[in-house]
């Protein structure tokens, strides 16, 4: 029924850009650009999906509110069911205020109480019936309600499902280290985090040495990204250099870790090597930092096509 099941956050972007210090020293400021839009890792993945062909299952919650409201509507305009979006009374749905650069850098300012950290073992359960042969767990420590514990849950019934998993990141919250994930790294078939959020878990700065950290500790494909200069992908014949796309101007780099993984997913669908993975998201990120929000950027499969013939062998 589906290419691939996404379990994560959906929610409502708040975009402003160019954004800078001066402008916190001033009663009122003129932006370019202040517009809303739609993120959360997992809704992002599965729109970039979306547009890349694939029939997506989407697994998170919303509030009854009106930001939720308009994330459903979203979803749905993007060719995503709603099926397995779950609409919670009394829950704020989480909506971030997402700060530009001028050199696409971003913060982000977030209701600590809000939609994309209430989702739970028990919220995601339901919906893994239906899942797909590929199962995305886009937020790993997003919501402080998946702990270590309900997510080796989740990890071993997708394995006992015999699915492939596929594990993104972001900064841990509360000082975990590689150390705590031990018993959940076996479980993941794909792991891509970035080098900052792969090197505050194992202490390590060197990205290529991350790699062969996480190979060691049992995960089958790691994946690093190394932001313009693309990404480091471990096999268990090497590890191999996939750079980005040449000449990209970088406007705004929310989402790109998530184009990344979704188009990194797209190949996965399509039996592509982990190399040929990486480089089909490498190419999908490159459409999405050049427009403001998370994947404006990114229009069709063509459009990333003809971006991967641009990355150099």
């Amino acid at each position: 029924m589906y290419d691939v099941t996404v379990i994560g956050p959906a929610l409502v972007d708040i975009l402003a850009s160019p954004f800078d210090r001066e402008a916190l020293e001033k009663d009122s400021r003129y932006l370019d650009v202040i517009r809303m839009s739609y993120g959360g890792d997992a809704l992002n993945e599965s729109v970039v999906l979306s547009r890349l062909g694939k029939k997506v299952q989407l697994i998170s919650k919303v509030g009854s509110d009106e930001s939720g409201r308009s994330v459903l509507e979203y979803i749905k305009e993007n060719g995503i069911e709603t099926d397995d979006v779950i609409i919670e009374k009394e829950l704020n749905t989480s909506i971030n205020i997402a700060l530009i650069g001028r050199d696409g850098s971003r913060k982000f300012l977030m209701d600590p109480d809000s939609s994309l950290r209430h989702l739970s073992l028990e919220d995601v359960l339901p919906g893994l019936q239906n899942s797909a042969q590929i199962v995305s767990f886009a937020s790993m420590f997003i919501s402080p309600l998946f702990t270590i514990d309900s997510m080796k849950a989740l990890f071993s019934q997708i394995r006992a499902m015999g699915k492939t998993l596929v594990v993104d990141v972001t900064r841990a919250k509360n000082g975990e280290k590689l150390e705590d994930l031990k018993e959940l790294l076996p479980y993941m078939d794909v792991f891509v985090p970035n080098d900052e959020e792969i090197s505050s878990l194992t202490g390590e700065s060197d990205p290529e040495k991350n790699v062969r950290i996480l190979l060691d500790a049992g995960v089958k494909t790691p994946v690093v990204k190394i932001g313009g200069r693309g990404c480091l992908v471990g096999t268990q014949e090497g590890i191999f250099h996939v750079p980005s796309v040449p000449g990209v101007s970088c406007v705004d780099t929310t989402g790109a870790g998530d184009t990344f993984a979704a188009g990194f997913i797209a190949g996965l669908c399509e039996g592509r090597s982990p190399v040929d993975c990486a480089r089909l998201g490498c190419a999908a990120a490159s459409c999405s930092i050049e427009e403001v929000g998370a994947v404006n950027g990114v229009r069709s499969l063509d459009q990333v096509l003809d971006r991967l013939g641009r990355i150099p062998e």
